[in-house]
This record gives C-alpha cells, sequence and structure tokens, in this order.
C-alpha cells in the first residue's frame, strides 16, 4: 500500500497536486487533521486494501501546530504498518505567494487569527518545518504554471514505479534566482556563451546551432564530464539511503542557452530503465 502526504505552504499549489493525483487513481482527502491520520491508516486503509491501495492526504497549516509537532512520532508509527509513505512538500518564493493572494483574494488560513499575510508565511512556514524536514521531494512552483504542475506531479509520482529514483534535470537561468527545490546545484557560467554571437543570440540550446556551437568548446565537454562522473558516484548512495528523488539544476546566465543543452546531453545519457528521468527548462517554459 502505498500513502503520499501533500503539505507545504498556503497557496503553493497543494490543491493542484491532489487533483493531479487523484487523476493518476488516488483516493484523496484533503485536510485530514493529523490527530486522524494513524487512525485512518489503521481503520480506513488497512480495511480496504483495494480502495485504498493508493492514497494521498493534505495535511498543512489548517491543523493545530502543536499537532504538526507530533508528526515524526505519527510518521513512524504509519511506517511499522508496512504502508510506503512518501511526503510531497510544496513551497513558493514570498512574493510569489504575496501575488497570488492578492489576485484570488482568498484568505490565508492564519490570517483568522488577525495576523497580516507576510506574517502569517512566515509563521506557516515555521509551522510545517516537521513535516518539510521529512519530505521525499521538495516542489517549488515560484515559476510554475497550472499545466507544468500537473506534468510534473505526474512525472515524480503519480505514473512513477515506486521502485525507481526520478531524477529531474533541470535547467534555469541565474538571473532570474536558483531553484529552491535543486539537491545539486552547477554554474555553466564560466563557458563560452552563444548569446555573444549574433546569429545564435536568438536560439536556444534546443536548437542545432547552438547544440553544434557547444558541442565544440572543450571546456562544456569537460563540465558534462565532471558532472556526469559526480552523479554516477552518488545517485546509487542517494538510492541506498532511501532517496527517491533527486533534482539536479544546472544554471547559466539566462537559463537559454548553456544551461538547456547541458541538461538535455545529461538527461539523454541518464535515462535507463532504473532511472525515472524527468526534463524541465524553467525559463523557456
Amino acid at each position: 500500500m502505498k500513502l503520499i502526504i501533500v503539505s507545504g505552504l498556503s497557496g503553493s499549489g497543494k490543491s493542484i497536486a491532489l487533483d493531479t493525483l487523484e487523476d493518476c487513481g488516488y483516493y484523496c482527502v484533503d485536510n485530514l487533521p493529523l490527530a486522524l491520520l494513524e487512525d485512518f491508516v489503521s481503520h480506513v486503509m488497512m480495511a480496504d486494501k483495494k480502495t485504498y491501495a493508493k492514497t494521498a492526504i493534505g495535511i498543512d497549516a489548517r491543523n493545530q501546530s502543536k499537532r504538526l509537532e507530533n508528526f515524526a512520532e505519527i510518521l513512524s508509527l504509519i511506517s511499522n504498518k508496512g504502508v510506503i509513505c512518501e511526503i510531497i512538500f510544496m513551497q513558493a518564493e514570498e512574493a510569489t505567494l504575496l501575488k497570488r493572494y492578492s489576485e484570488t483574494r482568498r484568505r490565508h488560513p492564519l490570517t483568522d487569527f488577525n495576523l497580516p499575510l507576510k506574517e502569517a508565511l512566515k509563521i506557516e512556514k515555521e509551522m510545517l518545518t516537521p513535516i518539510a524536514k521529512h519530505a521525499s521531494v521538495v516542489i517549488d512552483t515560484s515559476r510554475t504554471l497550472y499545466h507544468q504542475l500537473r506534468e510534473l506531479i505526474k512525472e515524480q509520482i503519480g505514473e512513477r514505479d515506486v521502485q525507481h529514483v526520478s531524477i529531474q534535470f533541470q535547467s534555469f537561468g541565474f538571473k532570474h534566482g536558483v531553484p529552491l527545490d535543486a539537491d545539486f546545484v552547477f554554474d555553466a557560467r564560466s563557458l563560452p556563451n552563444p548569446y555573444w554571437i549574433p546569429e545564435l543570440r536568438g536560439l536556444t540550446g534546443k536548437d542545432q546551432a547552438v547544440m553544434d556551437f557547444l558541442k565544440d568548446q572543450p571546456l562544456v565537454g569537460e563540465l558534462y564530464t565532471d558532472i556526469a562522473r559526480f552523479l554516477e558516484r552518488w545517485i546509487p548512495r542517494f538510492e541506498a539511503e532511501g532517496r527517491s528523488y533527486l533534482t539536479v539544476a544546472i544554471g547559466c546566465t539566462g537559463g537559454q542557452h548553456r544551461s538547456v543543452y547541458l541538461v538535455d546531453a545529461l538527461s539523454k545519457s541518464f535515462r535507463n530503465p532504473q532511472l525515472n528521468v524527468i526534463v524541465r527548462h524553467r525559463e523557456l517554459s
């Protein structure tokens, strides 16, 4: 049996994640009180293993903070029952969350305590720390659109064989900020930049002319080899520790040329039956 706990900051996309998992065949429950989680597993899931073989539960700041402090203990009790439990923790930059609340005019759950929105977001992040530190995967939705998030959830969770490790290769531009959900970040800004060649400036790392240019640069090949060797050595060690997800982010200045080329090259190299390889070009979207 498999249980996915979806948690994270309000406005980060938890509802979209649960809806997507439901489309993937999961029985979904939102805002289950943490005090009832063990009972739900024991008396509902275990009593009807066919119906609840794949279950997703949303737990967030609407729970009482003192209950959340006991999360590790409850998680251990669930694991002892033979249930495979994975945790998705969703987050976004503060400016993004403030903008989303401004646009939708929704109420933050903690503003009921007469807290300003900005302060409520900070308190919520602290409240959810007991869940965040046990997360199997952290997803930063600051620059992720609705359909992109659905595809990301499907690729990482909904349609993934639980026996296989998921590794996400992500390109990004440093001038737009480093991804918050990256496990490893590699910097490609020291490589020759196609941007300074007029005929390549308007293209991306997916265009053949840019690919040919970068392929002929010795430094590009050296960085590719160094990253590949590093991952070949350390991915098995992450697997041995029980990690199911790994995000490798490669950045250049604008996230258009060098990082895109390297991400595509590495994803092709690592794609095999033992790895679920996901590719995301943040700035191209």
